[in-house]
């Protein structure tokens, strides 16, 4: 069980930052649907970074002595420059919809596909093939916190609280959680929130109030963009090893599904993450699951063709989105491109 809740939650937070990234962009009026170009730019970042740092020679002397703190340090170091390279990425399209009053939808789908080709142009340029990786080791041996860590030795039985959440975990995952919390409460319980939330109900009402309408969307969408990349280095920190090819396994338009299925608000779509968390942890793992801690593998040993699994997450979207669309409420102004001198 302490493995299923632990996959789960690899899986479930970068889905929750991710979705979390579409509800400040549409919030504030602006359709996100370059959510999945935006992780895929901010995992090449995150990983390029990380990279570069290895070669220099940066860090390696804490890996050495085993200074897991420095070592925590340097991840986060990764996650704050794709955070600012999904923030910058997002420029693009901020300007599009609000400056050029660009159809947004086009304008995401346009970053979408320039994202994957940009970042694969510059592994080919870089690394001379299809997929950046660390220059040294893998992203456990440097990133994951084991019990060890903590004086326990590696036969040592921890409670089930701990065994869960402390060995063999990840500090971005719980990093995560809190920006999470944190962004939550600045969107319903801040000035800052309320006048963001306004821009995307009603702007002509924001701007007789003195809000600058431009300024906000702007805003929403830069924060949009920094989830997004730091959600995309997250993910490939987490499931891909630390490394970068260009893809991101559809997680992008998975968080737009959860949004939606979260009706845009936070605490529906953390909890709609879990759920979407699940059953791409049993996709990806359902070899190895053991539910029960009985040595019994359910799941692989049932006889089920192993693309049913796969197929699983993708479905569950589709029957989701099916049957609760008509209950999802999507900010008024989203997707309207603002004009002063229309009312």
């Amino acid at each position: 069980m302490s493995f299923l809740i632990q996959q789960t939650l690899i899986y479930a937070v970068p889905l929750m930052i991710v979705a979390l990234a579409g509800i400040f962009a549409e919030r504030s009026g602006i359709i996100n649907l370059a959510l999945e170009g935006i992780m895929i730019f901010g995992a090449f970042i995150g990983v390029l970074f990380v990279n570069q740092a290895q070669t220099a020679g940066l860090f390696l002397e804490a890996k050495a002595s085993g200074d897991w703190m420095s070592l925590q340090g340097f991840m986060l170091l990764a996650m704050l420059i794709s955070a600012v390279s999904g923030a910058i990425f997002s420029l693009l399209l901020s300007f599009a919809s609000v400056n050029l009053k660009a159809d947004q939808t086009i304008g995401g789908t346009a970053l979408n596909l320039m994202a994957p080709a940009l970042v694969l142009f510059f592994i080919r340029i870089l690394a001379n093939q299809n997929t950046l990786q660390m220059a040294t080791g893998d992203a456990a041996s440097w990133f994951m916190i084991k019990k060890t860590m903590f004086g326990y030795s590696r036969t040592d039985k921890l409670g089930f609280f701990l065994e869960t959440f402390l060995n063999k975990a990840w500090l971005s995952t719980y990093i995560c959680i809190i920006i999470a919390i944190v962004l939550s409460i600045i969107l319903y319980k801040t000035k800052f929130g309320l006048r963001l939330r306004s821009c995307g109900e009603n702007p002509h009402a924001a701007d007789s109030l003195g809000i600058n309408v431009y300024k906000m969307r702007y805003a929403g969408t830069t924060i949009s963009g920094a989830l997004a990349g730091m959600g995309g280095f997250v993910y490939s920190l987490t499931t891909a090893n630390c490394t970068s090819n260009g893809d991101v396994a559809g997680f992008g338009f998975l968080a737009l599904a959860v949004m939606i299925f979260g009706n845009w608000k936070p605490l529906n779509v953390a909890l709609a993450s879990l759920l979407f968390g699940l059953f791409k942890c049993i996709a990806a793992a359902y070899t190895s699951l053991d539910i029960n801690g009985d040595g019994v593998y359910a799941l692989a040993e049932a006889g089920i063709n192993p693309n049913v699994y796969r197929l699983l997450p993708y479905v569950i979207t589709l029957v989701v989105l099916a049957f609760n669309s008509k209950n999802s409420r999507a900010p008024k102004a989203e997707g309207i491109p603002y004009d002063k001198g229309k009312r």
